[in-house]
């Protein structure tokens, strides 16, 4: 029996999802790859950490590290096929979690006594 019309119609969005599906070769992600994004991370948040004078920044640049050493965690977890590195990666994130509250509270804390933010200007606790 012939098809209507209608069902021989496909649109752009099936045309795509059938290119993407049949005709594109797709490489397995390997540990490799994340070992690559985590050392991205890594280096980003070390250098974050080395050339900023703004608290807050520097902060976020330590939860970068922090969470390219999650990515590397997780990746040979994955790799050796045990649950050991994603438990410990859990508790380095309630450890961040942490880090980040009392970090926050500190900088608060010496926002209203200084009123800066900058690494430089603060040096409450020298004698």
């Amino acid at each position: 029996m012939p098809k209507s019309s209608d069902e021989l119609r496909t649109t752009s969005d099936e045309r795509l999802t059938t290119f993407l599906t049949n005709d594109v070769f797709m490489v397995p992600i390997t540990t490799f790859h994340y070992l690559v994004v985590a050392a991205a991370l890594f280096v980003l948040g070390v250098i974050g950490v080395l050339t900023r004078r703004n608290v807050v920044i520097v902060l976020m640049s330590i939860e970068l590290i922090l969470n390219a050493v999650n990515l590397n965690l997780v990746a040979f977890s994955r790799m050796w096929g045990n649950l050991h590195g994603q438990v410990f990666s859990i508790f380095v994130t309630v450890d961040a979690a942490a880090e980040a509250a009392v970090g926050l509270g500190i900088l608060i804390a010496f926002f209203r006594n200084k009123e800066t933010i900058n690494v430089d200007e603060i040096d409450l606790l020298k004698w």
